[in-house]
């Protein structure tokens, strides 16, 4: 599943594009602990967070993550839209909560699994 088939399939808002909307999707990882995020995610995965601020953008682009949900329908702080663009990284929103944002990607990736077999 690339980050341009999931933004439709999830009708996803694009604040910032990234690099690449072409890139393989490994995973998720939800969290608001900024040090559990630096611990625990993986490469090419998506975060999907409350939290609206610039030490996102600085984790997701340490851990090359690919890309960052907000969630609850909130727009980024433009220092933190402005930080996306030039770190290339994808930033996008939902108005929905974190636990069914997780739950639909969860069902998207696993069928798109299960489609590639």
């Amino acid at each position: 599943m690339t980050l341009r088939n999931l933004i439709a399939e999830l009708d996803l808002r694009v604040f910032a594009e990234g690099r690449d909307l072409d890139r393989k999707i490994a995973g998720g990882y939800a969290s608001d602990l900024l040090s559990d995020v630096m611990g625990h995610a993986q490469q090419d995965t998506l975060w999907i967070t409350l939290q609206n601020h610039l030490n996102v953008v600085a984790v997701a682009s340490l851990k090359d993550l690919a890309g960052i949900i907000l969630v609850h329908g909130q727009d980024p702080a433009p220092e933190v839209l402005q930080k996306a663009v030039e770190e290339g990284i994808a930033l996008l929103g939902t108005p929905d909560p974190t636990f069914e944002t997780c739950a639909r990607i969860s069902l998207i990736l696993s069928r798109d699994e299960e489609d590639s077999r």
